[in-house]
């Protein structure tokens, strides 16, 4: 893969065929801090924030998921990032319909539709049309459906595999349940639940399991912390708002 999108490093992805939406709800706003770390010090590298909005196709209802993510603009004469995503996701199954990407990273820029045909398992794309798994996600309709899953009934170590269209390709991948924490933040004090997802190798990332990310262990699944080593440094990404969450948020 050329490029890893700056919104790709919240794709901790898990698949569920007969999924339903128990965590989020339309209008719910969530907002993250992103801390770029070298040589031990912290800088204000950007913002990532995802949105729920309801919207209908010709064929379902669904949720139209947007996720965008950019830096900070007084770093953007060194590495400019605006980066856009979104997802068409049938209410019934959590299935994604369509997905759009727009890039802009630095001088590489990239837009791509992806139309899902779930009749016959397919995606459509520019560049032609791809047989996909019948439970296949995209990027972002990814990082709400694992908020559903029951983490209840897995044991540290465990592994929980999926697949996701991205690029024209399809990426057979898992996260690794790694148990319960205590984690505290500028909200106070969480019970959250500790994940490893496996990365895709791009420019920034090595690839592996060298990413964590922290879900609360309430109704909500919101993910509050997430922690990565770069090529070069390391990544530590904060909850800093929300807004209109389905329950009311779990703090110690």
């Amino acid at each position: 893969m050329r490029k890893l999108s700056f919104v790709l490093l919240f794709s901790w992805l898990i698949l569920n065929s007969k999924a339903q939406n128990l965590s989020f709800q339309a209008g719910e706003k969530i907002k993250f801090t992103v801390y770029y770390t070298v040589a031990g010090i912290y800088f204000n590298a950007g913002t990532a924030s995802f949105s729920v909005n309801e919207a209908s196709t010709a064929d379902a209802n669904t949720y139209h998921l947007i996720g965008e993510g950019s830096t900070n603009s007084k770093y953007d004469w060194i590495f400019k990032v605006r980066d856009r995503y979104e997802s068409y996701l049938n209410t019934e199954n959590m299935q994604p319909v369509k997905f759009i990407r727009h890039v802009s990273e630095g001088k590489y820029k990239k837009h791509e539709e992806v139309v899902f045909n779930r009749h016959n398992n397919t995606a459509t794309t520019k560049k032609g049309t791809y047989n996909v798994p019948e439970n296949v996600q995209d990027v972002i309709s990814s990082v709400y459906l694992a908020r559903n899953l029951d983490y209840s009934k897995y044991k540290p170590g465990d592994k929980i595999t999926f697949n996701m269209f991205f690029g024209n390709d399809i990426y057979n991948m898992y996260i690794k349940y790694m148990g319960k924490e205590i984690i505290s933040t500028k909200y106070g004090r969480f019970n959250a639940i500790k994940l490893q997802p496996l990365l895709l190798k791009g420019n920034a990332f090595k690839g592996g399991e060298d990413m964590t990310v922290w879900v609360t262990d309430d109704n909500n699944h919101l993910p509050v912390r997430i922690q990565s080593r770069l090529t070069v440094g390391s990544i530590k990404v904060d909850l800093s708002q929300y807004e209109n969450l389905k329950y009311p948020l779990v703090v110690n």
